[in-house]
């Protein structure tokens, strides 16, 4: 698996969403497996938040991670109106305690809300010097947003990108790789629907002997400092997830998902879903 140096440590490109877990009592138990059939797999970061099932997701990550925590780079997020100095304290306390260990590795802002930049900050700043966090970040923060915080310490920024949402390649990701800020995408197979079915797409995935979503993938990746964070329960989705890292595309493969899926020609407002 292709690594790259995120807020200091080498991580997977393709790690582990946690979107929707934790939100069903009954999957639980296979949510749990697919984490940690993942992580034996190399997917060794988990991206998981707050909002997630209202905690439930970082609930099942603990359960996952439990006696592997090691092995694990942990990404978690805090809600916005839970960022402000004090509430950004409380708000990681209570993800430690769901999460089962003592520090999250990257530490994001969800999205933008009514608390200013600089406490959310300053929040973030005390977690780390406390040893509860190891890093932070942002997320959906378009370039306007960016250069607003304009923060050295932000180590990355989530937001929409996948074939059907490319506005970011404007001027966000570029100014992101200027920067060596790596750029965390989620839903990087949309919502793994009519995408999949793309004509081009199946095209370029039977010339590589890969699945449409392998190529969806390998085509987020082809961009510098990118790393892809799809979520999955299925052991066979997880294991092509995996391999999706080795697939590398041609010059032929991008002009025809070019065709398909039309890159942006100005700025497009940040994507979020």
């Amino acid at each position: 698996m292709r690594r790259i140096e995120l807020a200091g440590v080498q991580v997977p490109v393709i790690g582990q969403g946690t979107w929707r877990m934790g939100e069903d009592e009954r999957q639980r138990a296979r949510e749990v497996a697919a984490l940690r059939e993942g992580l034996d797999l190399g997917l060794s970061l988990i991206d998981t938040a707050e909002m997630y099932g209202e905690g439930g997701a970082e609930q099942v990550v603990g359960e996952a991670i439990a006696g592997r925590r090691d092995e694990v780079f942990l990404v978690s997020k805090v809600y916005p109106h839970n960022a402000s100095l004090d509430g950004v304290q409380a708000a990681c306390e209570r993800s430690l305690k769901r999460l089962g260990c003592e520090r999250i590795d990257l530490y994001l802002l969800h999205w933008r809300g009514r608390h200013p930049l600089a406490e959310t900050v300053e929040g973030f700043e005390r977690l780390r010097e406390q040893g509860k966090i190891a890093a932070w970040g942002v997320s959906n923060f378009d370039l306007d947003d960016l250069l607003e915080l304009d923060q050295p310490a932000c180590r990355t920024n989530q937001v929409l990108y996948n074939l059907e949402a490319r506005g970011i390649e404007h001027d966000l990701l570029p100014w992101q790789q200027r920067v060596g800020m790596p750029l965390m995408a989620y839903c990087p197979l949309s919502q793994a629907g009519a995408l999949l079915h793309e004509p081009r797409l199946r095209r370029v995935a039977e010339r590589h002997g890969g699945t449409p979503a392998q190529v969806a993938l390998a085509w987020t990746l082809r961009q510098d400092g990118v790393i892809a964070i799809p979520k999955a329960v299925d052991s066979s989705h997880l294991r092509d997830n995996a391999a999706a890292a080795a697939i590398s595309l041609q010059a032929d493969d991008l002009v025809l998902l070019d065709e398909a899926f039309a890159p942006p020609q100005g700025k497009r407002p940040l994507e979020m879903v």
